[in-house]
């Protein structure tokens, strides 16, 4: 069997093994026994000629040539998807509960609604802002269809992106001058509050949690009024701010993984599949 014959069958089950993690979580994703996803993907490696995927106890590894594999598995699948809803009218009807944290909103869930609502305009999008902290549980009792959200675990939802995050100040205060230092956070639970506290304990740097609120404006106001620095996702950092570094006694944070995260109780409703398929196709092109 040549390269060329690849099922588009087997691209699908080494995409969602790859984002689930494991043979037995994607299986359910795929309406496939284990056994018959473990099938598919020994299949696609004999027709390519190459192991795809290391299987250790605890955790699936992508050899170099699956990793090759897997941009093109997932260009074929968005081609393929793009080609059946071209053949197709615009019969998409309902509603999406989708949830979104204020820092990704306005950057890259906007231009992503833009391109749904020109093409399923019988779909009714419900929208709630919060942080990731809150919208995680709801997606996970199916409160919520979708959410974009900063990963908790690796496991979590199918990746999108790394968002930088970066310390802010407001350029006249030099609040980071002082000790210790004032520090506006998110409430109990965020990770970008455990990324800040992390680093700044880590470096053995002083500090004093002056201010905790689950709102981004409130955060930036903080640092506006001169009360506070604060730990800020890179897009959601207002070009006003100052970026602070390690010249101002401030170490670097690990950034966020940015994923997007679905109900298994919306497996199968066609607006929430269109609005995932765009969602993961429009961010993963851009960022």
């Amino acid at each position: 069997m040549r390269a060329s014959d690849l099922q588009i069958d087997w691209l699908k089950c080494l995409v969602a093994v790859v984002d689930a993690g494991s043979l037995s979580a994607a299986a359910p994703d795929l309406h496939r026994s284990q056994s018959a996803v473990s099938m598919q993907l020994q299949k696609l490696e004999r027709a390519v000629g190459h192991t795809l995927l290391l299987r250790g106890p605890r955790r699936l590894e992508l050899t170099t040539e699956g990793q090759a594999l897997l941009g093109y598995a997932r260009r074929l699948l968005d081609l393929h998807a793009e080609a059946q809803a071209a053949m197709q009218p615009d019969t998409l009807q309902g509603r999406v509960r989708l949830g979104v944290p204020d820092d990704y909103a306005a950057r890259y869930l906007t231009p992503v609604l833009r391109r749904y609502a020109a093409r399923h305009g019988g779909v009714e999008i419900e929208l709630d802002c919060e942080q990731s902290t809150s919208l995680i549980p709801r997606v996970a009792r199916g409160e919520l269809d979708l959410a974009l959200i900063s990963r908790d675990n690796a496991q979590r939802g199918t990746l999108l992106f790394h968002e930088p995050m970066v310390w802010v100040g407001a350029p006249q205060a030099e609040v980071w001058r002082r000790d210790p230092l004032p520090i506006a956070v998110y409430e109990d639970g965020s990770l970008a509050r455990k990324h800040a506290l992390t680093t700044l304990s880590l470096q053995g740097r002083r500090h004093k949690v002056i201010y905790h609120s689950s709102s981004l404006a409130g955060q930036i106001a903080a640092v506006e009024s001169g009360l506070a620095v604060a730990a800020l996702t890179q897009c959601s950092a207002p070009a006003h701010l100052q970026v602070l570094g390690m010249e101002h006694g401030l170490g670097p944070m690990g950034p966020m993984a940015v994923a997007a995260y679905r109900s298994r109780a919306s497996r199968g409703a066609a607006a929430v599949d269109e609005l995932h398929r765009l969602l993961v196709q429009t961010l993963r092109q851009a960022v």
